[in-house]
């Protein structure tokens, strides 16, 4: 494996799911030109919308739904590992999966994985979540060997459990992907913060696509699209949470150095709890 370039694509996705993918190509396209080979979007890149109601009356299951060919044709005519963070999928009546997808560059789907974590929270701004109404939870792991690296996929709020992240770095992940639609409450709060731990602790790059500003639904996310390196330094950052791309060069070899470095993953002992009153 040698060094290859990254982009992450920042978006920010309202209520027509033709007008976010058609928003999400160009800047695909334009993370292409500019030399890009993995190309990451963020969660729910085609449709961001938190009235359940109006989401279903026009949402499609993952064999009908106009995306996934989009998708497939432009990785294939790109030539590109083409990521997409999550996109909102029919599963039944009412009921939905957080689901991402990766595509080779033959535009042939690689893998499929739905969020584990939903975001059911009550935030102190009066914000109130609960992705279980509407979306099913995944029930496993997933890391996708490919010619650029392994890459572990995860979505949003996963951040928030860093033993999932754990289990992918000593299962072989180089790369831990982490698409989101962060608040821009616990954005600002802890986003950066957890993302770079993330890194440090695995010894891993993090590669994190973001939704942000204030969308059609009346929400508002962070942004602040990041790439980091396994020594925890930012390689690149965007610079706020206008729509864009951003690019930073990953280098496989430079997750085993710095696992060589600080052994952690190597050395971690089983760890048993006793209580004492």
């Amino acid at each position: 494996m040698t060094a290859f370039v990254a982009a992450c694509v920042q978006l920010r996705s309202g209520l027509d799911r033709r007008k976010n993918v058609a928003a999400a190509t160009a800047l695909i396209e334009e993370a292409a030109a500019q030399g890009a080979c993995f190309v990451s979007t963020p969660e729910m890149t085609n449709v961001l919308d938190k009235s359940a109601e109006r989401l279903f009356s026009h949402l499609d299951g993952e064999e009908t739904a106009f995306e996934i060919g989009t998708f497939a044709d432009l990785a294939r005519r790109l030539n590109i590992f083409l990521h997409i963070g999550s996109m909102a999928m029919r599963t039944g009546e009412r009921r939905a999966a957080n689901r991402a997808f990766l595509f080779k560059p033959d535009g042939t789907l690689a893998a499929r994985y739905d969020k584990i974590h939903r975001f059911d929270v009550d935030l102190p701004n009066g914000e109130s979540w609960r992705e279980s109404n509407v979306y099913d939870a995944g029930a496993d792991a997933l890391i996708v060997r490919t010619p650029l690296a392994a890459f572990g996929f995860t979505i949003c709020y996963d951040l928030r459990f860093p033993n999932l992240y754990r289990t992918l770095a000593r299962a072989g992940a180089d790369v831990l992907c982490v698409p989101a639609a962060f608040t821009k409450q616990t954005g600002e709060a802890h986003w950066r913060t957890l993302l770079t731990a993330r890194a440090i602790e695995n010894g891993a790059f993090v590669i994190a696509a973001a939704q942000g500003g204030v969308h059609e639904d009346g929400r508002a996310t962070f942004g602040h699209s990041l790439i980091i390196g396994p020594w925890g330094e930012i390689v690149a950052e965007a610079d706020g949470a206008e729509p864009g791309v951003i690019f930073g060069e990953i280098d496989p070899a430079r997750s085993a150095e710095a696992r060589a470095r600080i052994p952690n993953l190597a050395l971690e002992n089983a760890i048993r709890v006793r209580t004492v009153s």
